[in-house]
């Protein structure tokens, strides 16, 4: 997340071109892919606690070496680092939800959780880029690094131990784990959910920045209130649509919000020179509608797996959804080139891109089934 809206400054202090910055962005989401593919086979062994402390800490020392980057190539160097812990801790997050929350609920509380990217929005990215243009690019990065130990500790003093989900008596076979989770058709369609998802966000979603300010006109200072505004937005409007999910079914709701979201996707990739006012409202459908997706397709894929099973299955595919991410970045930047008067060119063939990866969701959403609950909306009784 801290990334992306630093992109303008990173092009223009490293030198880099889209296509080198993309590769900023995905490479920290491939590092998080093949971690994440690796603790797969060891996640569930463990107390989701301490496993959680563990790889923590792993990201705060990662986030702290970005912001001591001397260098491109330096600052590539720390970003693989912190995918390969920032990568398990997504999935692990995920699962203790998963494990903590009843499926009838768990949109509700994904929601609740997804609403930190609001949250970096609102507070995180506005403080970051004041940071970056009072001080220097490096002190976002340890700042944060700085107030994730208190986040840390929160978590060390709040959290209970998570240990039910062991089988001491169990011993690791691999092969029988892949077959387990890869061997299962409903789980094939969970992951294919997600890779969709990926595509129709994260071919969009680096490039706001660069493309706002390159050829729609907004300066760096003003990029703070598109996020501000359209975090702000978010808060309120992700905790709706989570509510929404549990009660009106997650299929339907996401599939209502993936169409709506097409309009948001089509205007930001082609925006002219506009007023920042004007810009802000467009953000704001973005913000709302893209990130609004992730809350119910989150539900369903949790859903999609029996709970024995669900700490490897969320590893697998958070990996999978790095990757996704990471691909996606990567294919943005190859798409979108740099024109002789410093504009970004092909943005716009990026979100019909998008555009046609968020139907693709749509009918891999609808092959998606829920184990041991049903998605249908509940049915009220009375006496």
């Amino acid at each position: 997340m801290i990334m992306m809206p630093l992109g303008p400054q990173f092009m223009r202090l490293f030198g880099v071109d889209p296509r080198e910055f993309g590769l900023l962005v995905s490479v920290y989401t491939f590092a998080a892919a093949a971690s994440g593919f690796l603790a797969a086979f060891w996640i569930d062994r463990l107390d989701r606690k301490r496993a959680l402390l563990g790889l923590y800490a792993g990201f705060i020392i990662a986030t702290g070496l970005c912001g001591f980057a001397p260098n491109y190539a330096a600052l590539l160097a720390a970003r693989v680092v912190a995918g390969a812990f920032g990568g398990v801790l997504g999935g692990l997050v995920f699962g203790i939800v998963a494990d903590l929350v009843p499926y009838a609920r768990r949109a509700s509380a994904t929601a609740i959780v997804a609403a930190a990217f609001s949250l970096a929005s609102v507070a995180g990215i506005p403080c970051a880029l004041w940071l970056a243009a009072r001080i220097s690019w490096r002190a976002p990065f340890l700042v944060l690094a700085l107030a994730s130990v208190a986040v840390a500790a929160l978590a060390m003093w709040l959290l209970p131990p998570m240990r039910s989900h062991v089988d001491p008596d169990a011993r690791p076979r691999p092969l029988g784990q892949l077959r387990a989770i890869f061997g299962v058709a409903n789980h094939r369609w969970a992951f294919a959910l997600m890779i969709a998802l990926m595509f129709a966000g994260f071919t969009v979603i680096p490039f706001i920045a660069p493309y706002n300010v390159a050829n729609v006109g907004i300066s760096e200072a003003d990029l703070a209130v598109i996020y501000f505004v359209g975090g702000l937005a978010t808060l309120v409007t992700s905790q709706v649509i989570g509510w929404l999910a549990d009660r009106r079914g997650k299929r339907r709701v996401f599939t209502a919000i993936a169409l709506i979201s097409i309009v948001p996707l089509l205007v930001t990739t082609h925006l002219p020179p506009l007023p920042l006012p004007a810009v802000v409202a467009c953000a704001v459908l973005f913000f709302v509608f893209v990130p609004g997706r992730f809350g119910p397709a989150m539900a369903l894929v949790s859903g999609s797996v029996e709970p024995r099973l669900r700490g490897s299955f969320m590893s697998f595919n958070a990996a999978i959804q790095q990757l996704g991410a990471g691909l996606a970045s990567l294919l943005a930047g190859l798409v979108i080139g740099r024109a002789a008067d410093g504009t970004l060119t092909g943005y716009g063939t990026v979100g019909w891109i998008a555009v046609g990866c968020t139907l693709g969701a749509i009918w891999i959403a609808g092959r998606v089934r829920v184990v041991g609950a049903s998605d249908r909306p509940p049915v009220a009784t009375g006496v």
